[in-house]
């Protein structure tokens, strides 16, 4: 198989959770030894994955430009992975053109469309209500899902709702979520001391959970815990962010972490106390991974497990949430019980090598049979004549006006 990704990033595994998913998307490729080249309409940082040492072409794209069209005819690939919705509204129609071939996919990394939905009603000061689903995004994501061949879900909850409420039918879903290896991480309570939260300073929900956690949260944990500190990690931090930082209260704005799971894992408690986003949160993953219990809300536990299974606790509002993190840091029984969690909840729904084996499957059967599959989803292609075809002279136009 050739393969090409296309993204307006380039990932970085150390900093995003994104970043994270896709190196493990480009493994299991690497796994069957299937050629890739990897493209970006962005630069790439020193915080990139190395492409080259992987084995992966890469290069740099432009929006609304017909370079395109060269690479992706010479390139010729039997399989297209949209990085996110907009890559596919950008490029989707030169793909079509030049390589009708090819099976489109489209990693959605989380639905945009309930995020921005809980978003607004969080902004609106009331409550999440499934009518605010239907909102922008979900216009152009949706579009983008019904004209791609496959697209991916990484939490099964989202991978339900996109059924029951917007009538995708399955056979164009794939639930594949983050695959990790659930190694025993070294648990004791005794060793372990202050809070922690991690997270990119540049997604929405992350910056939200902070201000929400220094404004609301800490002052209550602070109160019964006065020698307790917050310390706060997180790439792409800006000058307001850092004015978070207030050394008085214990409240420590610490910006980049190098490897995440190795600094989660000095801490005794990780603090996710998400309004709203959405797919599966990467900070909970990686106090998983270093044996760190957590508390967080509904939205946080999202698509990982049910509150009993939960390695800590699930708490609503602030005022219950403040009381639960000082319950569990000071309970060691209860600590090392939810720390026990860790592995089964793990093993038992995140191992990497039953969902790479099914996703690497499923390709291959979608890519024997892509003619009966489009056959059999008229709304797709209907999508793909009118929408495409308006986006490809818009996109002319803005080319030419460029010139």
């Amino acid at each position: 198989m050739k393969i090409l990704i296309i993204s307006t990033v380039w990932p970085e595994p150390t900093s995003t959770a994104a970043g994270s998913r896709m190196l493990q998307l480009l493994s299991a490729f690497l796994d069957q030894k299937w050629s890739m080249t990897y493209v970006s309409t962005a630069a790439p940082s020193k915080h990139s994955i190395d492409f080259r040492a992987l084995g992966i072409k890469a290069g740099s794209i432009q929006v609304n430009d017909s370079g395109f069209d060269s690479l992706v005819k010479e390139l010729n690939p039997d399989i297209v992975l949209f990085d996110r919705f907009m890559c596919e509204e950008q490029f989707g129609w030169r793909v079509s053109q030049h390589c009708p071939s090819a099976v489109k996919v489209l990693d959605t990394e989380d639905l945009h469309c309930l995020r921005r939905g809980r978003q607004i009603a969080l902004e609106s000061d009331r409550g999440y209500e499934e009518s605010d689903l239907f909102n922008e995004v979900a216009i152009r994501e949706l579009a983008c899902i019904h004209r791609c061949d496959l697209s991916l879900m990484i939490s099964e909850y989202e991978y339900a709702l996109l059924q029951r409420v917007f009538k995708i039918d399955a056979s164009k879903l794939h639930y594949i979520p983050f695959m990790v290896e659930a190694i025993e991480p070294e648990v004791n309570w005794k060793n372990r001391e202050h809070f922690v939260t991690i997270g990119n300073f540049r997604h929405a929900p992350n910056l939200d959970s902070i201000r929400y956690l220094k404004k609301d949260i800490w002052p209550l944990i602070r109160k019964e815990l006065p020698g307790a500190e917050m310390h706060v990690y997180g790439s792409y931090s800006k000058e307001s962010e850092h004015q978070l930082n207030d050394k008085a209260i214990g409240f420590l704005i610490k910006g980049r972490a190098e490897e995440a799971i190795e600094t989660v894992s000095q801490y005794r408690l990780l603090l996710a106390p998400l309004r709203f986003g959405a797919g599966l949160k990467g900070k909970l993953f990686d106090a998983m991974q270093s044996g760190t219990p957590s508390v967080t809300t509904v939205i946080g536990l999202e698509g990982i497990s049910t509150k009993d299974e939960f390695p800590g606790i699930v708490a609503t509002g602030f005022e219950e949430f403040a009381k639960k993190a000082i319950e569990l840091y000071q309970n060691e029984e209860e600590w090392e019980s939810s720390a026990k969690r860790i592995v089964p909840l793990l093993k038992n729904r995140f191992s990497k090598d039953p969902f790479e084996l099914k996703f690497i499957h499923d390709l291959n059967l979608l890519s024997s049979n892509l003619g009966d599959h489009r056959k059999s989803d008229f709304l797709g292609q209907m999508l793909n004549h009118h929408t495409l075809r308006s986006t490809e002279y818009m996109s002319r136009w803005i080319e030419e006006k460029n010139r």
